[in-house]
């Protein structure tokens, strides 16, 4: 991986449909932090799955270089950093990954859940430190601060309680030592995006698909400012309790008409949905692996689409208590 402390400046512009690897960007080209990234990257996370079978979970990653992802979404709490030593040895400069990663937690190993929330500015701090020696950069081209008053998921309480400004501080103190390249907020509501909105966001990650589109206007103020919307549980969630995009029979419908499958049906939507959204599926699978970035081709219609669009949203909150 690039060592080099400051961010790359891409000598191509914006629509420049091939990666630096000469490989066609899968889903096309899509911005991220002034960078020219592929719209359907890839979630590192689902790669815990293959920690007896390190080969396997290498050959995953070039995999994905080939088929021209060279966005990468990770974190240091993934396996408690099994997937950044993956990253490391994987990735060349050459591929030129755009590698996206996020703090606000830590790994939790034996516990009841993999991950303890990490909040507050010391944490924050540590994490990033963790991520960079883990992943051995100098500076991280984009870094996530993984919030936690909205979920699904872990929620804040006594001490991780810290208010958005406080975190943003320490992180662009970061940003301006050069250990960070880009900011990325995830797990907001409206008043914390209005609040991170002056830090000069690059990206939002939160909890986003077809059949849960609670957070419409905060995806298009992020369309507004020029925000790249990262969507996660882009298909809904396996937790009970959530939707999933795959059991809905329009989706089951244009998945027929189309020779595809749902879930490329339920990707597409969102690549289509929205010019600033970019996609990080995660798999542990070569197969599906290609199967999401064949989903980045899939053309949806008019028709096609408006009936999708009719689809309810029916967002769920799922808490871990």
């Amino acid at each position: 991986m690039t060592t080099s402390s400051t961010p790359s400046t891409p000598s191509t512009p914006s629509s420049d449909p091939t990666t630096a690897a000469g490989v066609p960007r899968a889903g096309g080209p899509g911005r991220l932090a002034g960078r020219t990234v592929s719209r359907v990257g890839y979630g590192a996370m689902q790669l815990e799955r293959l920690h007896g079978d390190r080969a396997s979970a290498l050959a995953i990653l070039r995999r994905a270089v080939e088929l021209g992802m060279d966005h990468v979404d990770t974190a240091q709490f993934y396996g408690n950093g099994f997937v950044n030593g993956l990253l490391r040895e994987a990735l060349r400069p050459e591929d030129g990954v755009l590698v996206v990663s996020k703090v606000g937690a830590t790994a939790n190993p034996g516990g009841r859940f993999p991950l303890r929330l990490a909040q507050r500015p010391e944490e924050l701090r540590a994490e990033v430190e963790a991520n960079l020696d883990a992943l051995g950069l100098e500076q991280l081209p984009v870094v996530n601060l993984r919030r936690a008053e909205t979920g699904p998921g872990l929620r804040a309480e006594g001490e991780q309680i810290v208010d958005i400004d406080d975190q943003l501080a320490v992180l662009t103190a970061l940003r301006d030592e050069g250990k960070i390249g880009g900011l990325g907020i995830s797990n907001v509501g409206p008043e914390e995006l209005r609040r991170a909105l002056p830090v000069g966001l690059v990206c939002v990650q939160n909890s986003y698909s077809l059949v849960s589109r609670g957070d419409e206007d905060m995806l298009r103020t992020c369309l507004a400012e020029g925000i790249a919307w990262v969507p996660y549980f882009p298909l809904g969630s396996a937790f009970p309790g959530m939707p999933k995009v795959t059991d809905e029979p329009a989706v089951l419908a244009a998945a027929q008409a189309l020779g595809a499958t749902p879930s490329q049906v339920g990707l597409a939507w969102l690549l289509h949905h929205a010019p600033h959204t970019l996609l990080i599926p995660g798999t542990a699978d070569a197969a599906h692996l290609e199967a999401n970035v064949a989903a980045g081709t899939l053309a949806l219609d008019d028709a096609t689409l408006a009936t999708l669009d009719a689809v309810p949203s029916r967002s769920a909150e799922l808490t871990f208590e």
